[in-house]
């Protein structure tokens, strides 16, 4: 548990606070969300934490115990931090640069190597990837590291600065999912401060809204949207978030078709063909016996591989991407029409298939929204 008692921050030669009176609690295991305008005192709170600043008055506990009664070095050590430059040592490798703390804890390099190994499976990076240097990684890549070296130690509490702030959209969009993904198996109180409110909806669990160092609301992202606490949040927000219209429709659950249209990944291509054929359709979900989605086969692979391959899971694309079913509905929306996707698929817990959200469905539920009920029925499957 993370709380700010009373918490102040002045600068020398400033007049004003930075941090004025704060006063907050943030639970075990809560993705808390900072954000504001440049300059409302979001950085200064959370570097306050690891003592990257040092508070003026007040006092910051973390699991009961004042930050200002412990050794600094101690206690950054102890508590994960994930900045946007990510701050990769270039002339170690993957391996020793998420085992860095462990390092620095005097971990034996036996420990140390097996907890690479452990780490770097959450994020979907081949075990040779420890062995590679910070340059022969993508952007994305690089900043996944960065996650895990914050997690290396198992801390209790990981800070995230702006993390994904240098990405490009389609790859921040998909290292915010796998990042709220990993943060629910792992179970870590995160502070996050970021400045995009989009990002702050589709990741928080409670939003704190600063300005001029204090806190202005504090909710869950529906909480917010329904019901800002005054003008200035309202304008922060911006008006094409406030969920107006049909606001009880806010997650992809309420919308999703539950039975979409599956083949298994040991079918053959002749099944594959037969089922798009009969149920109208140029796209296949792909699952496993347990029905965990694996990917997707689609008529063009099918084609072009149609007399050098067998079965399905010779073909198929496992880079299927996918949301779950708690998501954010407009998140969901944005990313289908940032990928020019006609479907998603949704997940539940270990990647189990629980539906599909197409276009078809986004579309009839804005119709209702405007006009009124639609007597539209969609039909299932991918499009």
């Amino acid at each position: 548990m993370l709380e700010f008692k009373q918490v102040t921050k002045t600068f020398e030669g400033s007049e004003k606070p930075s941090v004025n009176n704060l006063n907050l609690k943030i639970e075990k295991g809560e993705f808390v969300v900072f954000i504001g305008p440049s300059g409302c005192g979001k950085t200064t709170t959370m570097k306050m934490v690891n003592r990257l600043v040092e508070p003026t008055e007040g006092e910051i506990l973390v699991n009961g115990v004042n930050v200002l009664d412990q050794d600094p070095v101690k206690l950054r050590r102890s508590i994960g931090y994930v900045i946007q430059q990510i701050g990769l040592i270039p002339h170690m490798t993957v391996g020793e640069n998420i085992s860095l703390v462990g390092s620095l804890l005097k971990w034996d390099k036996g420990k140390r190597e097996a907890r690479a190994r452990e780490l770097i499976k959450l994020v979907d990076l081949p075990k040779d990837y420890l062995r590679r240097y910070p340059r022969e990684l993508s952007g994305g890549q690089q900043q996944r590291i960065g996650v895990l070296r914050a997690l290396a130690v198992d801390p209790p509490l990981i800070l995230m600065d702006e993390p994904f702030g240098a990405l490009d959209p389609i790859t921040r969009d998909g290292l915010q999912e796998e990042f709220k993904k990993l943060q629910k198996e792992v179970d870590k109180t995160i502070v996050f401060v970021t400045h995009d409110m989009d990002e702050a909806i589709k990741l928080a669990d409670k939003i704190v809204i600063m300005n001029q160092g204090e806190i202005v609301q504090v909710g869950t992202p529906e909480d917010i949207l329904r019901n800002p606490a005054n003008e200035f949040v309202e304008d922060f927000i911006g008006k094409d978030r406030l969920l107006q219209g049909r606001p009880e429709i806010t997650r992809v659950e309420q919308i999703m078709n539950p039975k979409p249209i599956t083949i298994t990944e040991e079918s053959t291509l002749k099944e594959a063909i037969q089922k798009m054929r009969e149920t109208r359709v140029d796209s296949l979900l792909v699952v496993d016996e347990a029905f965990h989605l694996r990917g997707y086969v689609d008529i063009q692979m099918i084609d072009s591989n149609y007399k050098k391959r067998n079965q399905v899971y010779e073909v198929m694309d496992t880079e299927e991407y996918s949301v779950h079913k708690d998501s954010l509905l407009r998140n969901t929306m944005y990313r289908m029409l940032r990928r020019g996707s006609a479907y998603v698929p949704v997940v539940s817990e270990n990647n189990k298939l629980a539906g599909i959200v197409t276009r078809a469905s986004l579309a009839d539920m804005v119709y209702d929204t405007i006009w009124g009920d639609s007597s539209s029925e969609e039909t299932p499957g991918c499009t």
